[in-house]
């Protein structure tokens, strides 16, 4: 490639005319010495490049609307594969993302990118820290998304459809809905429905969603959205099952769309859903050392030319995720619409898919051509962020070469932000964070800013922070940090308010700390409440309380799931007024999965799962003045414990769902 194309490649203006450019620039440099034609041609390179800029910008749409080469949703199946260079519209991306020139740029990125990962065996992936971000197509978990991550954050309120969520006014899956008369759940592959509207259950009808596996559900009016994965080994996927439930009693699908990606994240505002998927990396033919013949270096050197050799031959198919609809199976996102990131992210392609709940295949989509595994959203943005590595491998000392195994190496956290509207969604900006993001829950918005708690890297030292981003132009800069929130400690978990969080970390005590946000330029550490254990679920009992759900020393010191009643209406020193210990060797599962908890703010009552060996119990919590009464019901046994959920109902009613049954829950 010339400087003239590496230069013209930086920018999303479609491929470099190379051939005209020089022609031009030959004519009018008759008689001109070589080395002063260098000169002449970079600034008239820079001034073509200011005006295509300029003219991206004002092309620029709305990010996941069909482009123009025909590869996407929305536009006719593509007869074939792209034509060799095929220009692209460019999409709006901008600053740290740029859109490919062409589907054939999209692919030599990809393929660039890939022989650094690929050895005498096929993907190196395992040597990667984070082994998902660089991992073949086939060994994503699709359900993995339904099951929360360990630690955990919490700014929870029960949805309309009665599930407890991370963020008001943004709907998750669930294997249990409800309108406040119609209660939809699915177990396994069977969805039932029952009539909640009296004093007692009735079931009503239920329906056969074929091969769906972990599937779970959604609710919008008189459809339900059923998102799970479908195919195993070499070939798993995601699929999206539409249900009509207009009439309970009989239920009947509507509509079926199949992705041969693997399932990220799913959320719903309103009625539209968006689903976040990763490809991985594809499965390609690579073959293995030879087991004789010449040295076993020279059989891993021949082994590895071959690899290599297999890469150069992929094609765009095997990169970018495919769809199927009743109109046949397409590229799922347009090359145009796909974002290559000038950071050195993982390989993969991660994409963002919106649709409304009752037309499934009309659907809005954008891609990265990295991987970007936590997804946050808040009411009108979407933040997918990278996952630093907080050890810091870096490299792979072969005797090949020591090659980098992927992005997530720097102690670095990438965050990128998208402007949601409808189904579709538009690139605002990204920037980054020295630290490490947990998971999801350490991510937050409030009136504009974003905020982060990462934990620490070696990019940082040895402590905890909370860090405040603003996008100004298309960069999200850091305006506020917080730094030595816990040194020497993991955080456990995190409450975030509108101007205040509280912190939870953990070594050998539990340091709950109370940060101030009302300046979010400038967070300030209020109060620290050490106590025996930790918490690693949060939820606010109104606006001075707080409970904690974790574990403990009780009884002769044996650890157990235990809960506490903060009062946080000092931040400079919040207090524990009580702490309920349950038996020794038990686990209270909202620190595992938020769902299972579930406040009654009338009663003043939470209801949450406690385990102890195959045993699951709900635990009746009353708070007054501070202090915790609590009364155990057993309900379920073995590998069920996991799917039992108290639903509130209208009328201070709740519905108890068990593995089995679904009956009204006595206060």
């Amino acid at each position: 490639m010339s400087d003239l194309e590496r230069l013209w490649d930086r920018l999303p203006v479609g491929p470099a005319p190379l051939a005209e450019i020089m022609r031009d620039g030959a004519a009018g440099a008759a008689g001109r010495r070589p080395e002063r034609r260098r000169r002449v041609v970079r600034p008239l390179v820079r001034a073509a490049v200011v005006g295509s800029v300029a003219a991206a910008f004002v092309v620029g749409v709305l990010v996941g609307q069909p482009a123009d080469d025909g590869a996407g949703p929305g536009a006719a199946p593509p007869a074939g594969p792209p034509a060799p260079n095929t220009p692209i519209t460019p999409a709006a991306f901008h600053g740290d993302l740029r859109a490919a020139a062409s589907c054939d740029a999209l692919l030599d990125h990809y393929v660039e990118r890939a022989l650094e990962l690929v050895g005498p065996y096929g993907w190196d992936y395992y040597t990667d820290y984070n082994a998902s971000l660089a991992m073949p197509r086939g060994t994503l978990d699709g359900g993995a998304m339904f099951r929360k991550e360990a630690p955990s954050t919490e700014q929870s309120v029960s949805s309309d459809t009665g599930t407890n969520v991370q963020e008001a006014g943004v709907d998750e899956p669930d294997h249990v809905k409800t309108d406040g008369e119609l209660l939809v759940r699915v177990r396994g592959a069977e969805l039932t429905t029952y009539d909640v509207s009296g004093d007692a259950v009735a079931e009503l009808g239920s329906l056969d969603l074929g091969e769906l596996r972990d599937a779970e559900i959604m609710l919008s009016d008189d459809t339900v959205v059923a998102v799970g994965a479908i195919g195993r080994g070499s070939a798993p996927g995601t699929r999206v099952v539409t249900v009509d439930v207009a009439d309970p009693a009989a239920p009947a699908v509507t509509g079926t769309v199949d992705y041969d990606s693997a399932l990220q994240s799913a959320r719903q505002h309103g009625d539209d859903v968006r689903l976040v998927l990763a490809s991985g990396l594809p499965s390609l033919d690579f073959v293995e050392p030879r087991r004789r013949g010449g040295t076993w270096r020279q059989r891993d050197r021949a082994a590895l030319r071959a690899n290599r050799a297999v890469v150069r031959e992929s094609t765009l198919a095997d990169w970018v995720p495919q769809v199927t609809t009743a109109s046949g199976r397409e590229q799922l996102v347009a090359c145009g619409d796909v974002a290559i990131p000038k950071a050195d992210l993982a390989l993969d392609t991660t994409a963002v898919v919106g649709f409304p709940a009752d037309a499934p295949s009309q659907l809005s989509t954008l891609g990265l051509a990295g991987s970007a595994p936590l997804a946050y959203e808040s009411p009108d943005h979407l933040y997918l962020a990278t996952q630093a590595d907080p050890w810091g491998g870096c490299c792979v000392d072969s005797m090949f070469s020591a090659r980098r195994t992927s992005g997530a190496v720097s102690g670095v956290t990438h965050v990128f932000d998208f402007a949601l509207e409808g189904a579709g969604a538009s690139y605002v900006g990204s920037g980054e964070v020295e630290g490490a993001l947990a998971d999801r829950w350490s991510v937050d918005e409030h009136d504009g800013v974003l905020r982060l708690a990462v934990g620490p890297t070696q990019e940082t030292g040895d402590y905890s922070s909370i860090v405040t981003l603003e996008a100004q132009g298309d960069e999200l800069v850091e305006v506020g940090r917080l730094d030595h929130v816990g040194d020497d400690e993991t955080i456990q978990s995190v409450r975030w308010f509108d101007d205040l969080a509280f912190v939870v970390t953990f070594r050998q005590v539990d340091p709950l700390y109370a940060i101030d946000l009302s300046d979010q330029t400038a967070p300030r550490l209020g109060g620290e409440l050490k106590i025996p254990g930790f918490s690693d679920y949060l939820h606010p009992l109104g606006p001075h309380r707080l409970v904690g759900m974790g574990e403990g020393p009780g009884e002769g010191g044996r650890w157990g799931a235990q809960v506490s009643a903060f009062e946080i209406s000092d931040l400079d020193a919040p207090r524990r007024t009580d702490v309920h210990a349950y038996a020794g060797g038990t686990t209270a599962l909202a620190g595992q999965d938020p769902r299972q908890f579930t406040w009654l703010p009338r009663e003043r009552v939470a209801l949450t799962v406690i385990q102890r060996g195959s045993t699951g119990y709900v635990s009746v919590l009353t708070f007054a003045r501070g202090k915790i009464t609590d009364r155990l019901v057993e309900v379920e046994h073995g590998d069920d414990v996991s799917a039992v959920r108290l639903v509130p109902l209208p009328g201070d009613r709740v519905a108890l769902v068990t593995g089995e049954d679904v009956e009204m829950f006595p206060l």
